[in-house]
């Protein structure tokens, strides 16, 4: 009889307890709708580029196929952040796309380079489309933690301070799988692919995309 009364009002407390935290969920930032003629240009290094999966297998590609839109392949492997600090303006000005999906900063963790300097320069690669007028997505890169792989505070910090629209845990899921792994830092194809849904659906949510 006496679990008769207590079952309701823990019934409820899981009930307002879920509102809450879909009510405290993050939402993305809010993108204006691209046009049907726009141009994405992918920023970034070998997980741009498409390392560990065949020709056409690159998250930019598979983006392409989704949206139907022209997604420009800018990955440079092996680049830091200081390189393509100096290397975006130049693209930028020559296909001056609508959109920069911005996934960086991984190579400055694998060579233990300053944090402080990969935070501005990933400031300043956002900072430089802005002034273009182009709106800036970007993915979070993981860093190693207790049990897992988790986006770095990096990357989170700088959506909140610059309100830049973020994936924080795409790339964390994917390479904490070995099914979806060509090796310890590179998607294999389906990692790819699931990465290029995961920013489609954000692009969605956000308002860039109808469909």
């Amino acid at each position: 009889m006496l679990s008769r009364y207590w079952r309701a009002p823990w019934s409820l407390m899981l009930v307002v307890c879920l509102f809450w935290l879909g009510a405290c969920s993050p939402r993305p930032e809010p993108l204006l709708l691209l046009p049907p003629d726009a141009v994405i240009l992918a920023f970034g290094d070998s997980l741009t580029h498409g390392t560990g999966a065949e020709a056409g297998a690159s998250y930019p590609a598979h983006l392409a196929r989704m949206t139907g839109l022209e997604v420009i392949n800018a990955g440079v492997p092996g680049e830091v952040t200081t390189q393509g600090r100096v290397r975006l303006p130049g693209l930028l000005d020559q296909y001056q796309p609508d959109l920069l999906i911005l996934i960086h900063g991984g190579n400055d963790m694998l060579r233990r380079g300053d944090g402080e300097i990969k935070r501005q320069n990933l400031e300043d690669m956002i900072l430089t489309a802005r002034q273009r007028d182009i709106q800036v997505v970007m993915a979070a890169v993981p860093t190693p933690a207790l049990w897992r792989l988790s986006g770095a505070q990096v990357y989170q910090d700088l959506a909140d301070e610059l309100g830049v629209t973020l994936e924080g845990d795409a790339l964390a899921y994917i390479l904490s799988r070995d099914s979806l792994k060509a090796d310890p830092i590179h998607p294999n194809a389906e990692g790819y692919r699931i990465l290029a849904e995961r920013i489609h659906d954000l692009l969605r949510e956000a308002g860039a995309l109808i469909n």
